[in-house]
């Protein structure tokens, strides 16, 4: 994971943020990424190219979706342009970039996908309770 801010953020919960997706780009198994969470967390994907409907995931089901993920993707990538925070809040600008383990729909294994993100983390008790995010994937190859 790249971090390209001027000045990192002394906040603690953007050092949270900040390993949180350090440890979701390297793959890191659901055990891991659960200390990162609350038992409460919702983490919702507003509508985008992968989800037109956009979901909403409880800890079970978000870490469930990062163990499908370590089987379509060989390796992914976060470039934190920017992050912000206050009170129990902190909001990031990332570039993601993903490369398929396998074909998904009409893309060959291989393939690596981008997207420019806004995630907006909610904390509690130290840990994440809520993540929005906001997925603007580059063209899909039709």
């Amino acid at each position: 994971m790249v971090v390209l801010m001027s000045e990192e953020s002394t906040h603690p919960y953007v050092h949270t943020a900040l390993r949180y997706h350090e440890a979701v780009a390297r793959l890191a198994p659901p055990e891991e990424l659960e200390d990162f969470l609350h038992p409460d967390m919702v983490h919702t994907q507003l509508p985008n190219a992968l989800f037109p409907a956009g979901v909403e995931r409880d800890l079970t089901a978000t870490l469930a979706a990062s163990a499908t993920a370590r089987s379509l993707l060989t390796g992914q990538d976060y470039k934190v342009l920017n992050a912000v925070a206050s009170g129990s809040q902190v909001a990031l600008e990332v570039v993601w970039s993903g490369t398929l383990a396998v074909p998904f729909g009409t893309l060959p294994a291989g393939h690596i996908m981008r997207a420019h993100i806004a995630a907006f983390l909610e904390f509690r008790d130290g840990k994440i309770i809520a993540q929005r995010n906001y997925d603007c994937y580059e063209p899909l190859p039709a």
